[in-house]
């Protein structure tokens, strides 16, 4: 059986664009000028086809990539890249080690991951098109984020946040790097429970649909989603996020997990228990309910004064 073409991507049927060019009728006049907007009523079968383009007053042109865009596109301020002009390492507050090798869990080939917070100047986050939220250079194995987003994600107990804040692999602070970590008391909350139960619910479903319908299991995965109820309830008990997994029996269970050496009955009725002292450390939790949304806010206001300063 043929395969069918493969369509050129581009604005579906009923989409409103913006003529690039004049449009013409029959005898060459123009119909309508460049800057026209009109409703694409046909799109292309295969690639090298034209759009049909039907105009407020019934005419209908054929246009080709490139001779028309998107009116949402049309409007936005422009396109130059958000991180233009950004010197990430001179803005960089906090860095730190993640992942694997901050948690213990490594070896001599484990890559090397790198989160980190960043500034933004002021006339970036003052400008009309504002500063980037998160920067990724997937080649460095590095993400980081503009402080404000941080800042978001650590008060819903994001797991990636609060990594970056208890993480004892350090790599880079500055003294609004310094204060920031000082502020972790004030992000935790029991929010915690909810987050890292969350995640590691519904991981573990796709797991079991991957070994029912694939035969396989991403164990290194697994021994990660195991790892952050335990880091959950450690944190809920302590008021810290215990990134790293010290010398334990736990730490050689997990391990042997990540190398497949662990039925999967077994790592499954693990992840019960697990879930279930979860709960008995939210019952007895020793962190608010709720972080403290106004001191996070007043740091982030005092640092964006700083900034501007």
């Amino acid at each position: 059986m043929l395969s069918p073409p493969d369509r050129p991507p581009g604005p579906p049927a009923g989409t409103q664009v913006v003529a690039r060019v004049e449009i013409r009728g029959s005898g060459g006049a123009v119909v309508h000028p460049c800057g026209a907007v009109g409703i694409v009523t046909r799109t292309p079968a295969v690639t090298g086809e034209p759009w049909l383009v039907r105009f407020p007053d019934g005419f209908e042109q054929t246009l080709r990539a490139g001779e028309f865009e998107p009116l949402r596109e049309w409007q936005e301020p422009g396109s130059i890249p958000l991180a233009d002009g950004l010197d990430l390492a001179a803005a960089t507050i906090l860095e730190v080690t993640a992942g694997s090798r901050a948690h213990g869990m490594g070896g001599e080939d484990s890559d090397t991951d790198v989160r980190g917070v960043f500034l933004a100047p002021a006339e970036m986050t003052w400008s009309l098109f504002g500063a980037p939220e998160i920067i990724e250079d997937h080649a460095a194995q590095a993400v980081h984020w503009e402080l404000r987003k941080f800042l978001v994600l650590a008060l819903k107990a994001n797991p990636a946040a609060l990594e970056v804040l208890w993480s004892p692999l350090v790599r880079r602070e500055t003294n609004l790097g310094a204060a920031l970590r000082a502020l972790r008391p004030r992000l935790l909350s029991t929010m915690v429970f909810q987050t890292y139960n969350g995640y590691a619910l519904s991981q573990f479903k796709k797991i079991e649909q991957d070994r029912r319908n694939l035969g396989e299991v991403r164990w290194k995965h697994a021994m990660h989603l195991l790892r952050l109820l335990l880091t959950g309830a450690a944190a809920l008990r302590s008021g810290e996020v215990p990134v790293r997994v010290e010398e334990s029996a736990a730490q050689e269970r997990l391990l042997a997990v990540k190398r497949g050496e662990v039925p999967w009955d077994e790592v499954e009725a693990w992840r019960r228990e697990l879930h279930a002292e979860f709960e008995r450390a939210l019952a007895a939790a020793a962190v608010p309910d709720r972080p403290d949304y106004a001191a996070a806010n007043a740091f982030l206001l005092r640092a964006r004064r700083g900034a501007a300063g």
